[in-house]
This record gives structure tokens, C-alpha cells and sequence, in this order.
């Protein structure tokens, strides 16, 4: 009777074990991936402030008259010899008699000077190389 109970313990015991080593390495899998996807999104976010800060330098580098329009959107592909990161920034107006396009124009009749020329930009930044894609979106206005 005792060698009974002795086996049944170290079944018990065997059964437990094992639950608890398959949930110990569940979640080591687990946060490995978090870390990982923590990384991208990290990544993501500081290519959409570049990218914002890039679409000010380029506004600002613009000669902005008739002829030439206003800068109103810009793709860039990061890094350059195999991209993984799609960027797209839209470049949205407000302002008073600004040469741009109806298309990229939100407000052309604005009354106060020192809101004249201001941008809204739109950041969009979309991974390209995972399975589960990382689209990261960001709106600034700014004063160039």
C-alpha cells in the first residue's frame, strides 16, 4: 500500500514539474518576441520624427512661388539598398495667398500673420519585413 502512494506522489510530482518547466519556456518565447517588436516600434517611431524633421528641411529648402508649388509629399524608402521601412509624409497648408495647390491647401484665407505658412504633416511609416506589419502614424504642426 505504501509503494502506491509513493508512486502516485512522484506522478503528481513529474505532472507538476512539467506543467510548470512548459510555462517557464511559453514565456521566455513570449518576451523575446515583445522585445523584438518593442525594437520595431521604437525604430518606427524615431524614423516618423526624422522623417517629420526631413519634411521641415525640405519645406524650408523650397523655393515656394508660382512656378514651382509647395512641397506636398515625400517617400523615402529606409535603408536605401534593401528597404524595411516604407515612409510617407504628406505636407498639408495653411496660410493666405500661398502658392500651392488646391490639393495640399487647407485654409488660404487665414487672417493673423503668424499663422501664415503653417504645415500640418502626416507621417506615415509601415515595416515591410514582418509577419504581423507595424504601421505607425504621426501628425505634427509646425511653423517652418
Amino acid at each position: 500500500m505504501r509503494k502506491a502512494f509513493s508512486l502516485i506522489t512522484a506522478i503528481i510530482i513529474l505532472v507538476f514539474m512539467a506543467t510548470l518547466l512548459t510555462l517557464m519556456i511559453s514565456l521566455s518565447t513570449q518576451s523575446a518576441k515583445q522585445t523584438g517588436d518593442l525594437y520595431l516600434k521604437e525604430q518606427t517611431e524615431l524614423l516618423a520624427r526624422s522623417a517629420t524633421e526631413y519634411a521641415l528641411l525640405a519645406i524650408s529648402g523650397h523655393k515656394s512661388d508660382t512656378a514651382n508649388g509647395c512641397v506636398e509629399k515625400i517617400y523615402i524608402k529606409y535603408p536605401a539598398n534593401s528597404p524595411s521601412f516604407d515612409i510617407n509624409v504628406s505636407i498639408y497648408y495653411i496660410g493666405k495667398n500661398l502658392p500651392c495647390t488646391t490639393s495640399n491647401i487647407l485654409d488660404n484665407n487665414i487672417a493673423t500673420n503668424d499663422s501664415n505658412a503653417t504645415v500640418i504633416i502626416d507621417t506615415i511609416v509601415t515595416n515591410l519585413q514582418t509577419e504581423e506589419p507595424i504601421r505607425y502614424h504621426r501628425r505634427t504642426i509646425q511653423k517652418p
